[in-house]
């Protein structure tokens, strides 16, 4: 019998523990609700987060009628939130606004975390949390439902690092996750006996981030907007004052500069690098939607780099639909961070595109369309591409 370390509950040979941080201290309780097959999962990552995590506590079960720590939770709804995307989920954004006290993550396979969340009302009452992940997940020891799924471990550090505004700190949780990874992949790659599942590698194919762009190419509009948005604590809520679009299959364009509604922060015209004059000369938001609604076509799907624009998108009226996020996939290209998208465009060697449209929202998406090419054209290729060497500022 394999000896076990006491703490992780692997194996010694596999034990992770050194890896761990020193136990985080964080505003956020993170309660960790997982699906008891998951607790008997060797790879599984809900353990691993909560022993990096000093405000944090772990329970198992399916159904948790009745259960006494959710049951004290549900008394104060407006100070506790769930971890779960859903059409219904608040942003990131929104959350900080009025950061939850207790974070609720939901840990299993997307079928089991589903069957929690559905099996327990107490859940369905208590408001969500989704975002999009600014990084793709190293979860390679492990198959995932889609390109912006991540583990158990990688959604903690992503929300807490967004929710509490220290994200360096949080990614040193992820040194033991990609220890564990790192080191399981080692052992499956040696394994010899007949008994054992052996890995099987097939013909290469690029990364699904990339042919599911690909894929999706007639049906894409890039998307980008900018907002005249007031410094945190300021309680005005951001609005959209410039809005671009493109539909790079067929070469249509939309554009609208709409009129700010709420007192305009001083950094705005700064950031949009359009004047004053030029901002309250432009439509209302309500015509300005409107367009926007008419331009698109029912199968359509966007194309962003980040949420927040996309976020007060939804908020203005504009029917939800899917979103891809293109930062995701072109740090899977890069094999490293993407970093803003001008910059990405220059790494990818992306076509020129020409500029269409003013102030920095032109440039912004000039770029995310030369970008999506790329990944596109990527994403049909039969053959690995050379791997491009992130340049630093240390570089001459």
């Amino acid at each position: 019998m394999r000896s076990l370390c006491l703490r992780c509950h692997r194996p010694e040979s596999a034990c992770y523990c050194s890896q761990l941080p020193p136990r985080l201290d964080t505003r956020t309780r993170v309660v960790f609700l997982q699906h008891p097959r998951e607790r008997r999962v060797a790879i599984g990552t809900a353990r691993m987060a909560h022993l990096a995590l000093a405000n944090s506590e772990i329970h198992q079960g399916v159904d948790f009628t009745g259960h006494p720590r959710l049951e004290e939770l549900a008394k104060d709804p407006d100070s506790v939130a769930v971890l779960f995307p859903g059409e219904d989920a608040i942003s990131v954004e929104a959350a900080r606004a009025r950061p939850p006290k207790t974070l609720i993550v939901v840990d299993g396979t997307w079928p089991q975390a589903k069957k929690v969340v559905s099996r327990n009302p107490v859940l369905a009452g208590l408001p969500r949390i989704g975002f999009v992940p600014r990084r793709p997940s190293n979860y390679r020891i492990r198959a995932e439902p889609a390109d912006h799924c991540v583990s158990t471990i990688e959604a903690v550090v992503e929300i807490l690092g967004l929710l509490e505004g220290q994200p360096e700190k949080f990614d040193t949780m992820l040194r033991a996750f990609e220890y564990m990874v790192d080191t399981q992949l080692g052992r499956q790659a040696t394994r010899t006996s007949p008994n054992r599942r052996r890995i099987h590698f097939g013909p290469w194919r690029p990364p699904f981030e990339l042919r599911s762009l690909a894929q999706a190419f007639e049906n894409l509009v890039v998307f980008y907007g900018e907002a005249n948005a007031h410094p945190t604590g300021a309680d005005i809520p951001a609005e959209l004052v410039h809005v671009v679009a493109s539909r790079p299959a067929s070469g249509e364009r939309f554009e609208a500069i709409i009129a700010p509604e709420r007192p305009l922060a001083r950094s705005t015209t700064l950031h949009v690098e359009l004047s004053e004059e030029v901002l309250r000369a432009g439509e209302t938001r309500a015509a300005a939607l409107a367009r926007f609604e008419q331009f698109l076509r029912p199968d359509d799907e966007l194309a962003v780099w980040t949420t927040f624009a996309l976020d007060l998108l939804w908020e203005g009226g504009v029917a939800r639909r899917p979103a891809r996020n293109v930062r995701l996939a072109t740090a899977r290209a890069l094999e490293g961070k993407a970093g803003g998208v001008e910059h990405a465009m220059e790494l990818l060697s992306g076509p020129d595109v020409p500029r269409w449209a003013p102030g920095r929202a032109g440039t912004r998406i000039r770029a995310l369309e030369s970008v999506l090419r790329v990944l596109v054209e990527r994403g049909q290729a039969s053959e690995p591409m050379k791997r491009v060497k992130q340049r630093t500022g240390t570089e001459g």
